[in-house]
């Protein structure tokens, strides 16, 4: 894929974007003041959320390709922050195949970064908003087969889509369009560990105008109906691991689970 710099959309710096805060959580500077502003105002525990959500990518994303998927479909990407899905995903099977998709234009402008493939391998980018899911998934065709198995990743993604907006059949759409044998991989911040701490959260995104629908865990659990959950099921970021040595044990406020699709 080639990244046509003359098309790319304009950028609203006016306004807060999930993307951007993010960014700026994990120590990234591709952000502007308006984003700094927001997450300036976060408690610091949101910065350990971004670090535990981002550990937990890389440990589930490892450790599905060693189970042989080779195709991943990454919804939600964000800024690249090495290493990225598909260096993770390709150190182990260099023919793997990624396609990754969010909504914010800057990570558009940054894509060349997430399209550096290993040779065996293929990675693409479209800028598309996952309560589309039909147009995801009809671009992410001409890369990956749907006739066999493929990793859905939602990664601190969904949180950021209110119950208003039917956050959970947008996952039962995509994930219907799955082959037996695909997986999906979600983390999910939660209203109910820490409640004090999920509200001022909440309140500072607000405030930025972003707005957020954290979950109790039966709402999360909701997500995975249907599916085969992985052990050990449905925990924290930082307790879910398989195979490699666990984790550093540490508080999170982040939901997180791998279940097999049937």
């Amino acid at each position: 894929m080639t990244i046509d710099r003359q098309s790319f959309p304009p950028l609203d710096t006016s306004k807060a974007h999930p993307a951007r805060v993010y960014d700026w959580l994990l120590g990234g500077k591709d952000n502007y003041p308006v984003d700094e502003a927001v997450a300036e105002k976060l408690p610091p525990e949101a910065r350990d959320a971004a670090r535990q959500n981002r550990e937990f990518m890389h440990r589930a994303s490892a450790w599905l390709a060693e189970q042989g998927i080779d195709q991943f479909l990454d919804i939600g990407t964000g800024i690249p922050t090495q290493p990225n899905l598909h260096q993770i995903v390709q150190g182990i099977t260099p023919s793997a195949k990624v396609v990754y998709t969010d909504n914010d234009p800057i990570v558009l402008r940054h894509a060349e970064a997430l399209l550096v493939s290993r040779p065996e391998g293929v990675t693409d980018y479209i800028q598309a908003d996952v309560r589309r899911p039909q147009e995801i998934v009809e671009h992410a065709r001409h890369v990956l087969d749907f006739g066999r198995p493929i990793a859905l990743s939602l990664i601190a993604l969904m949180h950021f889509i209110p119950d208003e907006q039917d956050a959970h059949s947008i996952v039962a759409n995509l994930v219907e369009t799955l082959p037996s044998g695909s997986y999906l991989v979600l983390s999910h911040a939660s209203s109910d560990l820490f409640p004090e701490l999920s509200a001022q959260v909440t309140a500072e995104y607000a405030k930025g105008g972003i707005q957020l629908g954290f979950r109790a865990r039966a709402e999360v659990e909701r997500f995975f109906d249907g599916l085969d959950l992985v052990s050990p099921g449905l925990v924290t970021a930082t307790e879910w691991f398989q195979g490699a040595p666990a984790p550093a044990q540490e508080d999170s406020g982040i939901y997180a689970a791998v279940a097999r699709v049937r």
